[in-house]
């Protein structure tokens, strides 16, 4: 980038993705132009490069009329090493016709991925950007996305005319962030159990419908917790107040729908946890990616039940477009397959993305509470033999009524009672036999017919099976999900002075407030982790911390070595 050439950046959330564009544009001549789909996301950035004494605005609509003029003054005056916009702001006739007078250094698209029909967000106002290259010929531009699979990797290169650049392409992995996921049953019961496990930590948590972020918010500040919803739903005024008190740590978690990005830049999130299962593994990718930005280590929990799978493929089957629906089909069976996976859950994420990994992680809940494999071949029979008998078709849950020999009016009135298979699968509990049906949907074995009530199939592959012509193994259900082991973030990080850190953190509390700034902004929590535990006492020691740079410890060294020297 500092020798004018265009570039693709593929870097995982938290992996260094800004500062391809920041240092170019401090070291170039002229203003960068960074497109950013986020207000929030905007905001966050420019308030935390102002910190560190560069010189950078966002015009966008949140300005009133008066600061938006002053940014502009600031634009053609030359007095800016960066300007965030929006897409469709910058790509306005009348913003395009202001930039032939400015020298620009470079043009930043993030969250590039936004250009591709094939992305799992795509944005039809990022498409007009196909006309910065042949607009702008000798401006350097630069592409950057945390999440995009080969086809969306081609499709971006060339909406943006970038076929000749240098791509850069790290690894997807995130090894400080933990994946586990968990077969949902009560599911505020298993959110709330996770939660104690990171008392006064930041988090979020995803969930599908705007009702159901606003309930699970209610119940979590019933239960003692500081929480608030956060969805389009509400107006723009309250979303902001949501985000700037989750910046500032005076609300610990955030409930949100899967569908609205956050654009939280908060580098102290230690857990995300997903209520419902998200439409595909891109989009899950990137949420659980908000955790642990600074590094330390964090957890992103997954709740995953078979009537989420259910609900999500029939939000897909409403779409109207046949070549989409397909494609989004395909991400929802990848992502359900990352959610009933077997093996290191890194490893499948990884491959997605065509990352081989040769080891386990070590670092998944496959790995760390290796699943109980059974021969199945017996129960598998029972199941496919009640689906056929049943012939009609019924869901999940009727079939396992029946299996169990559940003594309903509905089974009664239909006869059902008479059948071969009533009763056969009365040693196994609810939870059990719908934990086998989902892993024979997984397999093949039986598909839902979305458009007719889910109600199951056999399919050509279920006949060897029921013959006996073929052996099953399938992974056996946890009854009871195994009690977790209280432990906070931090306390399974890098080793330092817990109680320092603390105080540390009450003093950049102080002066974050003092300063009406969020605590992030300040110094991170990483910083912190540094100081406690080499306890630097004078400046060159401190400046040796990752995170304390010249700027930062004229404003607030003094402070912090107080701290330490006093310990």
């Amino acid at each position: 980038m500092l020798a004018g050439k265009d570039s693709f950046v593929l870097m995982p959330t938290g992996g260094g993705k800004s500062l391809c564009f920041q240092i170019p544009a401090l070291v170039r001549d002229g203003v960068a132009i960074v497109v950013s789909p986020l207000i929030s996301l905007m905001k966050d950035q420019v308030d935390a490069l102002k910190a560190n004494g560069v010189k950078a605005e966002f015009y966008n609509s949140s300005l009133s009329s008066d600061v938006a003029k002053q940014v502009l003054a600031k634009l053609h005056n030359h007095d800016l090493d960066l300007l965030y916009i929006a897409p469709e702001r910058l790509m306005s006739e009348d913003f395009l016709t202001r930039l032939a007078d400015i020298d620009i250094a470079l043009f930043a698209i993030d969250e590039a991925h936004c250009v591709s029909q094939w992305g799992h967000d795509f944005r039809p106002e990022y498409t007009k950007l196909r006309d910065l290259r042949p607009r702008f010929p000798s401006v350097p531009l630069i592409a950057l996305t945390a999440t995009a699979d080969a086809q969306t990797r081609q499709d971006m290169l060339e909406v943006l005319g970038l076929q000749q650049a240098s791509q850069h392409i790290s690894s997807f992995d995130r090894p400080n962030i933990r994946y586990t996921v968990r077969e949902k049953h009560q599911p505020f019961v298993q959110l709330t159990s996770f939660l104690k496990a990171y008392a006064y930590e930041s988090g979020i948590v995803y969930a599908l419908s705007r009702k159901r972020v606003e309930d699970i918010a209610d119940k979590l500040n019933e239960a003692g917790f500081k929480a608030a919803a956060y969805h389009a739903g509400l107006s723009a005024q309250l979303r902001e107040s949501v985000q700037e008190r989750f910046l500032r740590d005076e609300v610990q978690i955030v409930v949100a729908t899967v569908a609205f990005g956050m654009g939280i830049d908060k580098p102290n999130v230690r857990f995300v946890v997903h209520y419902d299962l998200p439409k595909n593994i891109e989009g899950y990718y990137q949420e659980t990616g908000r955790a642990g930005r600074d590094g330390l280590p964090s957890e992103a929990l997954l709740l995953a039940g078979s009537q989420d799978m259910v609900s999500v493929r029939r939000l897909i089957e409403m779409g109207g477009n046949e070549e989409q629906k397909r494609i989004e089909n395909q991400k929802l069976n990848a992502m359900i397959s990352f959610a009933e996976a077997v093996i290191c859950r890194r490893k499948v994420l990884l491959g997605y993305f065509g990352e081989e990994r040769d080891d386990f992680c070590g670092n998944c809940d496959i790995c760390l509470e290796p699943p109980e494999v059974y021969d199945a071949k017996m129960d598998a029979q029972k199941a496919l033999s009640c689906v056929y008998r049943l012939e009609r078709g019924y869901g999940v849950k009727y079939v396992v009524d029946v299996l169990r020999g559940m003594e309903s009016e509905r089974i009664f009135s239909l006869n059902h009672h008479k059948l071969s298979t009533y009763g056969i699968g009365g040693d196994k509990s609810q939870n059990e036999w719908t934990s086998i049906f989902r892993q024979l949907i997984h397999r093949g074995f039986l598909q839902q017919d979305v458009a007719n009530y889910s109600v199951l199939k056999l399919t050509p592959l279920a006949t060897p099976l029921l013959q006996g012509k073929m052996e099953l193994k399938l992974v056996k259900h946890r009854e009871k999900a195994k009690k977790e082991k209280v432990r906070k973030g931090k306390h399974f990080a890098l080793p330092h002075d817990e109680a320092l850190f603390e105080k540390l953190r009450q003093t950049r509390k102080a002066i974050a407030e003092e300063l009406n700034v969020p605590p992030y902004i300040v110094f991170g929590d990483a910083t912190l982790v540094g100081m406690a535990q080499s306890k630097p006492t004078n400046k060159a020691a401190m400046l040796e911390v990752s995170g304390v740079g010249e700027v930062k410890f004229e404003r607030f060294g003094e402070a912090f070595l107080k701290v330490i020297q006093d310990w």
